[in-house]
């Protein structure tokens, strides 16, 4: 069986606690490796690793050459997509062509657009003029922060992980990462790529655990951690911030969803379908920019939810090895608990189910997995715990609405703004009822189309700050201003 160890100081080592947990397949219920928890001395020494090397060769290293490295960590994870690939879909039972189409091209794309971005991003220059005419020079100078605590989610392990580790390396900080205890293996397998291509030791470090009283807890209090970026939980933020206020550290946070999509009369239906099956069911709704509630023109109303149930009963379920699957596992029977006690309180509301609301029976291994039937819902009030709260499975309310006020009312009517989907083929109305939305993200006939140099972050209770191309960049350098009197 499979033994997922920490990686410290370059080098992989069993937890001194002699702690080990295991995990679970979400394909089958089986399980599939045994994983080494962190606890205090195990945090210490890999924050005092990550320390270290900020004074050594990796702190004093060229920016020029250190993109260079991580241009070739790049190119070392795209020779290496296989066994990536692998590692994920076993943690997580995504479909093979996610992973392989998405989230390892993403992960090596992390390190490598940060890194020639690092590499031909300058500081600002002021001259300004002084009483004696001789004036001076200001100049913005960019250094590390320090040591990044980096907490990343199980739904898209290696992307996300990668999305915080690959600007943060590219500016020249050290990390400690914690992985999702549900999603260990590409974080520690990387550990591996780092030094085949030669990253310093203590540069990259992996600790394995859970969050309170764990690794997790463990990595946010420690005094030495000079900045924590996370991916989770709305209220899992609220907690890590409370730690971080200790030393006044910075924090990153992208946070929960519960995203909008709004369907005008005039939409290319066939194109609008598509859209809200992907934004709906990638990833089994295990997506924090997912879709949970679709508002709908009432002409096209019927319309619009005949053809997403026909779209949602063709979906096949699978684990990665089940042949032609297009939706898997949700990560854990404690994550399908909470979706089903959604899924329940729907009916106990009245909602009409258009579509699923229970679990499948396969009659193989499948049956002994985390599977959920993908679920629609029509007919409950805006004020409902279905419509308001974030649930993180296949599923969606669909409700009708008659003018662009009122949907507008209606989708901003959130605690949450991470993102907003709007299908409309009218321009006037795709800017018009763009700008209107309180999200960070918003989209116009399409869903996760991403460009790396733009902002990605929430609003309201969906986050803290921005990553995405300079937006990143500036969460990991503290910049000082070099005045010079001439």
């Amino acid at each position: 069986m499979i033994t997922h160890r920490l990686f410290i100081d370059g080098a992989y080592r069993d937890a001194k606690s002699g702690q080990l947990f295991d995990k679970i397949s979400p394909s089958n219920g089986q399980v599939i490796a045994r994983v080494h928890e962190a606890l205090a001395e195990d945090v210490a020494d890999a924050v005092a690793a990550a320390a270290a090397a900020l004074k050594g060769p990796w702190g004093k290293m060229p920016k020029a050459e250190r993109c260079d490295l991580l241009m070739r960590l790049a190119d070392a994870i795209d020779a290496r997509r296989a066994d990536f690939m692998e590692a994920e879909v076993q943690d997580t039972g995504h479909t093979r062509h996610f992973a392989e189409k998405v989230e390892i091209p993403r992960g090596a794309a992390n390190f490598r657009i940060f890194a020639e971005m690092m590499k031909n991003t300058g500081g600002e220059y002021f001259h300004m003029d002084t009483p004696d005419g001789r004036g001076a020079a200001n100049l913005e100078l960019h250094r590390p922060k320090g040591v990044i605590g980096v907490i990343s989610p199980w739904n898209a392990p290696f992307l996300l992980m990668t999305w915080k580790v690959g600007p943060a390396l590219a500016c020249g900080n050290t990390v400690v990462v914690k992985p999702s205890e549900e999603s260990p293996a590409t974080a520690t397998l990387l550990g591996e790529v780092m030094n085949e291509v030669g990253i310093p030791k203590g540069v990259y470090n992996v600790i394995q655990g859970f969050g309170p009283g764990s690794a997790g807890e463990l990595l946010t209090q420690h005094p030495r951690v000079d900045g924590i970026t996370f991916t989770g939980e709305t209220r899992t933020g609220e907690a890590i911030m409370k730690q971080a206020a200790r030393g006044l550290r910075d924090v990153s946070f992208e946070l929960g969803g519960k995203n909008p999509a709004i369907v005008f009369a005039d939409c290319d239906m066939d194109k609008a379908i598509e859209v809200a099956m992907r934004s709906v069911f990638a990833n089994t709704g295990q997506v924090c920019l997912g879709t949970e509630r679709i508002y709908v023109e009432r002409p096209v109303f019927d319309t619009f939810v005949a053809r997403l149930k026909a779209g949602a009963e063709a979906l096949v379920q699978g684990g990665p090895d089940t042949p032609g699957a297009t939706i898997g596992p949700l990560i854990s029977d404690e994550h399908r608990r909470k979706v089903l006690s959604y899924y329940a309180k729907a009916r106990e509301l009245g909602a009409t189910v258009v579509t699923g609301g229970g679990v499948p029976q396969f009659g193989d291994a499948r049956d002994q997995g985390f599977f959920i039937e993908p679920t629609i819902w029509t007919g409950l009030p805006e004020d409902s715990p279905i419509v308001r709260e974030e649930i993180f499975g296949p599923c969606c309310h669909i409700q009708p609405f008659d003018t662009e006020d009122e949907v507008i009312a209606m989708a901003n009517d959130t605690q949450y703004g991470l993102s907003a989907t709007i299908l409309t083929e009218n321009l006037s109305r795709a800017h018009r009822v763009g700008a209107a939305m309180e999200a960070g993200l918003i989209w116009v006939n399409s869903w996760f189309l991403r460009d790396l140099r733009t902002s990605f972050g929430g609003s309201k209770s969906s986050g803290i700050g921005r990553e995405g191309g300079v937006h990143s960049l500036e969460f990991y350098t503290e910049r000082s201003n070099l005045c010079i009197k001439l």
